[in-house]
């Protein structure tokens, strides 16, 4: 018989359409509400049945992630195998890393929360749903929403994660320097008072309509990144200038930005368009996925 075939689940990038910083807790972790949504583009995942677990890394941004032994896909696969039991098989890991690395995209956490749904399918053993929460949790608090996968409005540090009123058809191009940014210094550098939750109810009939809604919310991490990464203000003036860009905001704690637009060809069209003006950037047009994404 022949090597068995790999398995995969794709790690979309996570784009905050807002986020708002609402509190702290006395343990000092910042409450958040946000709404988060992913676009169809990102890091690519596989796995065969192997003895012991594993993680190789290639892709355009493997170098910034070192030789992969203490990558958060190692330990979530670590603490899966272990939630399940000694007897739980090994798996050789691939992740291709397509999204740069520290942008704001979520980029590891979504790449763990693939490793959580990817190897219960490699190995036919599951966890309940609410351990396989909590130990996304545990890993990271951007796990539990890369691990639902879909639109999602957020909550406390991360574990409250629930569905948004229905969202429109829309399209995003992500620019982002090939500059890291750390989230806990953005965080650290965070001043002034918290903000009031941002959510809504009602159902937005179109792109325009979402922008609009947005135009009234904001992103608290963008002014206390601006000023760790001054480059972020030249990132964030692109996309807003391209046409047919509704609106342009900072992802969570940067320095990746993105432009939202009503239809592909529009999209498609300003990404190339950025993509000449800025070429030694990451640039990518992508929809925004309005339901949970399949792997």
């Amino acid at each position: 018989m022949g090597a068995a075939a790999p398995i995969g689940a794709t790690a979309r990038a996570k784009v905050n359409l807002y986020l708002h910083v609402v509190g702290r807790r006395p343990d000092g972790y910042h409450l958040l509400d946000s709404l988060v949504v992913f676009a169809d583009v990102g890091d690519r995942l596989t796995a065969v049945p192997a003895a012991g677990l594993t993680l190789a890394i290639d892709g355009p941004f493997a170098d910034g992630l070192g030789d992969g032994s203490d990558n958060l896909v190692m330990r979530a696969g670590l603490a899966l195998r272990a939630a399940l039991g000694g007897d739980t098989p090994g798996a050789a890991l691939r992740l291709t890393k397509n999204l740069p690395v520290a942008a704001g995209l979520g980029g590891g956490s979504a790449d763990a929360a693939a490793a959580l749904r990817l190897l219960p399918r490699l190995w036919d053993r599951r966890l309940p749903a609410d351990r396989l929460e909590a130990l996304a949790l545990s890993l990271g608090a951007d796990l539990p929403v890369c691990l639902a996968g879909g639109p999602r409005l957020v909550g406390g540090i991360g574990e409250d994660v629930v569905p948004p009123p229905a969202l429109p058809p829309a399209w995003l191009v992500l620019a982002n320097p090939r500059l890291p940014v750390a989230t806990a210094a953005v965080f650290r550098e965070r001043q002034g008072p918290f903000s009031a939750a941002g959510r809504w109810r009602e159902v937005l009939p179109d792109a325009r309509a979402l922008a609009a809604v947005l135009a009234d919310r904001g992103n608290d991490l963008a002014a206390p990144a601006r000023r760790l990464a001054p480059v972020i203000d030249e990132v964030l003036d692109e996309p807003a200038a391209l046409p047919g860009c509704l609106i342009a905001r900072v992802s969570g704690s940067g320095a990746t930005c993105f432009g939202l637009f009503a239809d592909a060809a529009t999209a498609a069209r300003a990404a190339e368009c950025l993509a000449g003006r800025r070429p030694p950037w990451w640039v990518a047009a992508a929809p925004m996925l309005t339901a949970d994404g399949a792997d």
